[in-house]
C-alpha cells in the first residue's frame, strides 16, 4: 500500500492537490483546491478521492459557510493529509525499530546530555562554514530543505509575522515516530539540532515550545537582533 501510496502522486494534478492540502494545515474543500492548482472541481476531486484511497488524505464533510440550520447549504467533501506515516524502502529496512531501541537505551541510562550535545554538534556540521540565516525567511528556506513544513504565525495584533514578532512553526517533525514515545529524549535532542543549524547568537534562534500535532521547536527572531 505504501508503494501504491507513494506512485499516486507521480501524477502532477495530484501531487499538486496533495501538496497544496498538505501546505494549509486545515481541512480544504475541493472548489479551493481546483481554483489553487487551476484545474476543474471535478478533476480535483477525482484526485483528492484518489488520494484519500491510498492513505495519504483523510476527508470528511462540513459545511463550509460556517452557517448552521436552514439555508446553511449541504455539507461540502474536505480534505487534511492522513495521520498515518507512509515509507517505502527497497529492500526493505527497518531503521524506525533501531531507532526505538536506541531512545530507549540512551532514556535508560540517562544519556540526555550527551544526546543533546551529539545533535547540537550535528546541527552545527549541517550549516558547516556558511553564516547563520540571516532572517525568518531564510530560516524557512533551511527548514523546508529538512522536511520540517515551516509555516509563519503572525504575532498577536501583527501584520507580518516576520518584522513584528511572528514565529515559524512547523507541520511536520522529521522524528514524529520515535518522538511520541520518548517526547522530551527525542524533543530536547530536535531542539539542540536546529540550535546547532542556527547557532545561539545569531539573527534567529529555536526554542521548545510544544503544540499538538506539530514539532515541539519553533524559531523566532532573537531578542539580541530583534530592534
Amino acid at each position: 500500500m505504501d508503494i501504491e501510496a507513494v506512485a499516486a502522486l507521480q501524477d502532477p494534478v495530484r501531487r499538486r492537490l496533495y501538496e497544496y492540502v498538505v501546505a494549509q494545515g486545515r481541512e480544504v474543500g475541493r472548489v479551493e483546491a481546483a481554483e489553487a492548482v487551476g484545474v476543474a472541481r471535478t478533476l480535483a476531486a477525482h484526485h483528492l478521492d484518489r488520494l484519500t484511497e491510498v492513505g495519504l488524505l483523510e476527508s470528511g464533510s462540513r459545511r463550509l459557510s460556517g452557517r448552521s440550520g436552514p439555508g446553511a447549504g449541504r455539507p461540502a467533501k474536505v480534505y487534511t493529509r492522513a495521520r498515518d506515516e507512509v515509507a517505502v524502502s527497497l529492500p526493505a529496512r527497518d531503521y524506525r525499530t533501531v531507532a526505538t531501541l536506541l531512545a530507549e537505551a540512551a532514556e535508560q541510562a540517562g544519556l540526555d546530555d550527551g544526546l543533546r550535545a551529539a545533535a547540537h554538534r550535528r546541527g552545527a556540521a549541517l550549516r558547516g562554514a556558511a553564516a547563520p540565516c540571516g532572517d525568518l525567511r531564510e530560516a524557512m528556506e533551511v527548514l523546508t530543505a529538512r522536511g520540517y513544513e515551516p509555516h509563519w504565525e503572525e504575532a498577536e495584533g501583527a501584520p507580518g509575522a516576520a518584522e513584528a514578532g511572528g514565529v515559524v512553526r512547523m507541520r511536520n517533525c522529521p522524528f514524529h515516530a520515535v518522538a511520541e514515545r520518548f517526547p522530551p529524549l527525542v524533543c530536547g535532542m530536535n531542539l539542540a539540532l536546529l540550535e546547532g543549524l542556527f547557532g545561539t547568537d545569531g539573527p534567529v534562534r529555536a526554542r521548545m515550545d510544544a503544540r499538538p500535532g506539530e514539532c515541539c521547536v519553533v524559531i523566532e527572531n532573537s531578542k539580541n537582533h530583534s530592534d
